[in-house]
């Protein structure tokens, strides 16, 4: 059986607990035991935290200390999975850039929030197979700065002051030894009931990261 470890909390906007129990939820369907946080500190303990599958941060914001870092950081380069959502991954620990590194991108802003749509750009990918290769979606739109050695499994088109370009939305990436992978997309939990296949797709990615 595998073990993953949910640690949530930071700005309480995205509604870190809600998202916390949906996936919680999911992996223990999938077989996990899942241990859910309200709290970096188990982090803190590098030898405990080395003997997870995958640990899903779900933390916008705020700031992660030396010793929670280096365990979370040791940890992912010794093979446990890291997985994680829109700013719960994304927008965390601002201040870490080796995070943000590890990570593979860096929310800096939502000009747009709204409909757009998302294109699947690796249909043969097992987070991604079945998943519609254009499908509409309403929400904040995220810009990233991204890491260009990341594997882009879907994408955006952004429409900014007059500027077209395309945008990574869900991606993969290693660190060390660890796999890891993050999607832009769930700024509120409805959007796992309203589009299942985001759901699938997100879930997915985490057994993907988790090997």
């Amino acid at each position: 059986m595998k073990n993953a470890l949910i640690v949530w909390g930071g700005w309480d906007g995205h509604k870190p607990d809600a998202i916390a129990g949906i996936f919680e939820k999911e992996l223990k369907n999938n077989g996990f035991t899942v241990r859910v946080e309200n709290s970096l500190a188990p982090l803190e303990d590098k030898e405990a935290v080395k003997k997870y599958d995958l640990i899903f941060p779900c933390w916008t914001m705020s700031e992660i200390s030396a010793p929670q870092w280096d365990g979370l950081n040791d940890a992912i380069m010794s093979g446990v999975g890291l997985g994680g959502i829109h700013g719960g991954m994304g927008d965390a620990f601002r201040a870490n850039l080796s995070y943000q590194w590890m990570v593979g991108g860096q929310f800096v802003g939502h000009p747009h929030v709204g409909d757009y749509d998302v294109r699947v750009t690796c249909e043969m990918s097992p987070i991604t197979e079945g998943v519609p290769l254009n499908f509409p979606y309403n929400s904040e739109q995220y810009y990233m700065l991204v890491d260009p050695g990341m594997r882009v499994l879907a994408e955006t088109t952004y429409v900014c002051d007059g500027n077209r370009f395309v945008m990574p939305v869900v991606w993969t990436k290693a660190w060390g030894k660890g796999r890891v992978f993050y999607s832009a997309l769930g700024h509120d939990p409805a959007e796992f009931t309203k589009y299942p296949h985001v759901l699938e797709m997100t879930v997915r990615g985490l057994l993907w990261a988790a090997r």
